[in-house]
């Protein structure tokens, strides 16, 4: 039903007739069906599933951070932290009629180049296709730009923003968080921004813990003490 390194997700019909049940899928009836979201597998009759367990998996409309790793003629191709590749047209980004022999994509974004993304589409066949149009969105200049377990994000949002509401609050820091797990802190100073980095990564760390919200204002108040600094 699906050629290898595609993506499947549980409950859907991997194969029928003369096969057999690898890991992470289950036999019913002659068929067989994905347990675990994951990319699709077969080794002769075998058919599995590469769990794809704290992996981003990409949605239309996510905010991503991405890293250029190839810069083509008509685009740019992106680390999202994804199975698969982002692709970003030039046709996207230039506001103008975009030609290929004339203009230059580096002049834009360059290889090692971290953006700010949108997912506009996204399906079994093509890579993720990303936008920078709109507000906030582009290349990022600045700031330091750290790396959580993907499924850890909503735990650092918090309800209506809460937990990244404190974060910011007491740590003086911008905080851009992108659903595949790369977060951007940029503050006016570097101390600032290595205390919600540590902050960050204590709730990645905490993430299934009750009472965490306290723990790590707490923690952010301790250090600022240490830094001579007064709570205000």
């Amino acid at each position: 039903m699906f050629e290898k390194r595609q993506l499947v997700t549980p409950g859907e019909l991997l194969a029928e007739g003369d096969y057999m049940a690898g890991e992470n899928t289950f036999p019913e009836g002659g068929k067989i069906y994905a347990t675990r979201i994951g990319l699709f597998d077969t080794n002769g009759k075998a058919v599995s599933v590469v769990a794809l367990s704290g992996t981003y998996v990409p949605q239309v409309g996510d905010e991503v951070v991405g890293k250029v790793i190839d810069v083509g003629l008509y685009g740019w191709l992106m680390d999202i932290a994804a199975p698969y590749p982002g692709v970003l047209h030039a046709s996207d980004v230039f506001e103008r009629s975009f030609n290929p022999q004339k203009d230059s994509l580096t002049e834009m974004f360059d290889l090692g180049d971290y953006v700010l993304a949108q997912v506009v589409s996204f399906d079994r066949t093509r890579d993720p296709v990303l936008t920078t149009r709109g507000s906030g969105f582009g290349k990022i200049s600045h700031g330091r730009i750290i790396e959580i377990v993907p499924a850890k994000i909503p735990r650092l949002i918090g309800k209506k923003g809460s937990m990244v509401g404190m974060l910011k609050a007491e740590t003086g820091c911008q905080i851009l968080i992108g659903q595949n797990g790369r977060v951007l802190v940029s503050g006016r100073r570097r101390e600032d921004e290595e205390l919600a980095v540590l902050a960050i990564k204590k709730i990645e760390a905490e993430a299934h813990t009750r009472g965490l919200t306290d723990r790590v204002r707490s923690l952010i108040e301790e250090r600022k003490k240490t830094r001579g600094e007064v709570n205000g």
